[in-house]
């Protein structure tokens, strides 16, 4: 078994919350937007500094064309409008990612959020543990004894979220998160959820069956049955999208120096180039 686990990181959550979080004044080589890249790598440092894992592997949304939850249901997300700035620096951050000499996981037609649960799949086949970064609480969904989420909740504190807390939060299991997200709803990604169904009654719900398909197989929700299943299916984080395992890896801080001096972020160039010396 590996003795450090493999960091799983939510690329697009943590780039939001940078964006959102650091001064628009952050500016990179051409004038361009540097915040989101800043707060990301940020981030990313701190974790590495924190869990020292023995690969990073980053998962990033394609926002170029829908992915398939969006082909199936046309509503999922929408209404959502990212600034051309974010968007410029979301196109980028693979590249600093990579220049760090870790692994990112990005393809047409697939969401963070899949890359993210098949690279714990693939770790925890391997025998392995991993650590999910991320700021969505989709990712309970893959907590189990091998895996932990990191969800940072305000001021730079991460929180630690194993089974017994994704019980505390939500009072159903982490393999029932998909179900509960269904009969619950999710206002962020458009998902309607069952009519009069709240996180209350989801949660009792899921008391009493083991999951969406005996509740209806029980008669319940028959009306909107086939609806409730689109939504658990939307809910779901698949395990297929395209991504290989990830062997160890040995950070490259010092091409990520370059690259960032190349963009004319002195501080963060500054920094990783401390990282180089000290290995």
């Amino acid at each position: 078994m590996p003795d450090r686990p493999l960091l799983v990181v939510d690329g697009d959550s943590f780039a939001h919350r940078a964006y959102h979080g650091l001064p628009k004044t952050i500016r990179r080589a051409g004038d361009k937007g540097g915040g989101a890249i800043v707060g990301f790598a940020n981030y990313l440092l701190r974790l590495y500094e924190a869990e020292r894992p023995r690969a990073v592997i980053v998962g990033w949304d394609t926002l170029s064309e829908p992915n398939w939850r969006a082909r199936e249901f046309p509503d999922y997300q929408g209404g959502r409008v990212f600034d051309d700035e974010i968007v410029d620096q979301l196109d980028v951050l693979p590249e600093l990612v990579a220049a760090m000499g870790f692994a990112s996981g990005k393809a047409a037609g697939f969401e963070a959020d899949d890359f993210l649960a098949t690279a714990v799949a693939l770790e925890e086949t391997a025998s392995g543990t991993a650590l999910v970064a991320s700021g969505d609480r989709d990712a309970f969904q893959l907590v189990s004894e091998r895996t932990t989420v990191l969800h940072p909740v305000k001021a730079g504190e991460i929180a630690r979220v194993g089974i017994a807390e994704v019980r505390e939060r939500y009072g159903v299991e982490p393999k029932q998160v998909p179900d509960f997200i269904a009969l619950r709803g999710d206002p962020s990604d458009k998902i309607p959820g069952a009519r009069g169904i709240g996180a209350t009654t989801a949660a009792s719900l899921l008391k009493r069956y083991p999951d969406l398909e005996a509740m209806l197989a029980d008669g319940k929700f028959e009306a909107v049955a086939d609806d409730l299943r689109l939504y658990r299916r939307l809910a779901t984080m698949v395990t297929t999208a395209p991504l290989a395992p990830i062997p160890d890896q040995r950070p490259t801080w010092d091409k990520a120096a370059a690259l960032a001096r190349a963009w004319e972020l002195n501080n963060l160039a500054d920094r990783l180039e401390g990282l180089a010396k000290t290995g």
